[in-house]
């Protein structure tokens, strides 16, 4: 069983105002390549928090963060980028396109940092499967909101990686428009072997995944299998 990101005794604390508050406290688990998991909580939970410490986006305070058997708590930021680069793919909440670029361009841009060289091909062939061929040249603000996560779905997948973060991929779209953008998720996801964690509000998404990490006040508070039967793919 290869695990693709381990999670040891993980706190994350800020001071303020003189007090210190605990954000996230003492989270254990470990999630198999080519698995899918949610994390799924009411606001302020931590989940985005935990989010961005598995995705070496942040440092935790105390605790372990193996991503592809690299322990990410030891590394400094520019190594911690130069990993998420190389493994990682993200797809947010707000798409977090790059608006002087087009839509090509911003699918580009992962392969460009990467140094990968005739990669306009490949970026093209991305768009085709989410169904933007026709829309490459047109700027993130030209696209609709359905629209622009399909050029951010794209981009997560541009440079395969062995892990995909989603955080909120529907917040901001509507339920006919979210449910196009699932399918084309779980589609590449599953054509690519992508390690899938998304966190998400939406219990009817979350039970798309194998397996659902409940978290409340910052510390993880049920951990299922959404399919028994599912146990040797789920990371348990």
């Amino acid at each position: 069983m290869d695990i693709i990101l381990n999670i040891q005794n993980l706190c994350k604390t800020y001071q303020s105002g003189g007090r210190t508050l605990t954000v996230l406290n003492d989270i254990n688990f470990a999630i198999e390549a080519g698995s899918t998991m949610s994390i799924v909580g009411p606001s302020g939970s931590g989940k985005t928090t935990l989010l961005g410490l598995c995705a070496g986006l942040d440092r935790s305070s105390s605790g372990i963060v193996e991503l592809n058997h690299i322990r990410l708590d030891n590394l400094s930021e520019d190594q911690r980028a130069h990993v998420r680069n190389q493994y990682v793919g993200f797809i947010f909440q707000n798409f977090q396109l790059l608006p002087t670029l087009t839509a090509l361009e911003n699918v580009m841009v992962p392969l460009e940092l990467r140094g990968e060289r005739n990669i306009r091909p490949r970026a093209l062939e991305l768009l085709d499967k989410v169904g933007l061929a026709d829309r490459g040249h047109h700027y993130p603000a030209q696209l609709s909101g359905g629209e622009q996560q399909r050029v951010s779905l794209a981009r997560a997948f541009s440079n395969s990686p062995k892990i995909l973060f989603a955080d909120e991929p529907t917040g901001n779209l509507d339920a006919e428009t979210s449910e196009k953008v699932v399918k084309l998720l779980f589609d590449l996801n599953k054509e690519a072997g992508t390690t899938l964690v998304l966190v998400t509000h939406d219990l009817e998404l979350a039970s798309k995944t194998q397996r659902i990490i409940r978290i409340k006040g910052g510390s993880v508070i049920a951990d299922k299998l959404t399919n028994p039967e599912s146990t040797e793919h789920a990371g348990v």
